[in-house]
């Protein structure tokens, strides 16, 4: 049986991000791609031009229909445009009992524009972390969320430390900001790892973090375990980097049709 992931996203009208980067990303390890919508946008590679949110009440309408009838093995959640979306979200979560749930605090797109309400920041930390078998922010995002500056690598472990307090089982603070090696910074309470890729110069990359946080999830599906997932999602987001499409005037979309999920994992039946 294929296995099912489920993305509770904002839909990005240029396909490099939200919704579409997710359903790409989840087809690349071949795994079927569930979704609900919680906000239009209007954007494109340089930036966010409007945004029309889905009624909390909508989307929790759309969790429970995929659940339902599907068995999901994964879920991932991008932007939640405000508290109502995050404790609706969160209510459903918890009542379908939904695994391996990933994730990625949405605050502010690649181009600078903030998609999540400095309001739902408190609703994001109480109500969705501790859900959550791993949330994935960016050095600005971890920034926000744990108070305290992020700059260099020590700070991305110092925020680390402080997410995990919020509820969620792992933390892994994603540092494409820093120069050299892309590093991004995993804790569970127990281990405290680094993992490392080689930089790619692409300029500012749009929908990484999406797929970074959808590659996690599409492999927990597949049966693979946190580490194990983040790694060969690390590695697929690389790949996805070094062959990104010149596509658009901004931010550079990444080619989501490398790679997939390697043949010899098997998926638990």
């Amino acid at each position: 049986m294929i296995p099912v992931a489920l993305t509770i996203a904002g839909s990005d009208s240029s396909g490099g991000a939200g919704i579409q980067a997710d359903l790409k990303t989840f087809a690349a390890f071949g795994v079927y791609g569930a979704s609900v919508i919680t906000a239009l946008t209007a954007q494109n590679t340089v930036g966010v031009r409007a945004v029309a949110e889905v009624e909390p009440e909508f989307i929790g309408a759309q969790v429970d229909a995929v659940c339902d009838d599907l068995e999901v093995r994964a879920v991932k959640t991008g932007m939640l445009a405000n508290a109502a979306v995050i404790e609706k979200v969160a209510v459903h979560v918890r009542a379908q009992r939904l695994p391996n749930l990933v994730v990625d605090p949405v605050i502010v797109a690649a181009s600078g524009d903030h998609l999540l309400e400095r309001d739902a920041v408190r609703m994001l930390r109480y109500a969705l972390f501790p859900a959550a078998v791993l949330i994935t922010p960016n050095m600005r995002e971890a920034e926000i969320l744990a108070g305290c500056a992020v700059r260099t690598a020590d700070d991305m472990r110092e925020a680390a430390r402080r997410l995990l307090t919020m509820g969620a089982r792992a933390v892994l603070v994603t540092g494409g900001a820093l120069e050299g090696d892309a590093l991004d910074v995993f804790f569970d309470g127990r281990t405290m790892r680094d993992f490392r890729a080689p930089r790619v110069e692409v300029g500012r990359a749009h929908g990484a973090g999406c797929t970074l946080s959808a590659a996690i999830a599409a492999s927990m599906a597949r049966g693979l375990g946190l580490q194990d997932a983040i790694a060969l999602a690390k590695q697929y987001v690389t790949h996805a980097l070094e062959t990104a499409p010149e596509i658009g005037h901004g931010s550079r979309p990444l080619n989501h049709l490398v790679g997939s999920f390697p043949a010899d994992v098997a998926t638990p039946r």
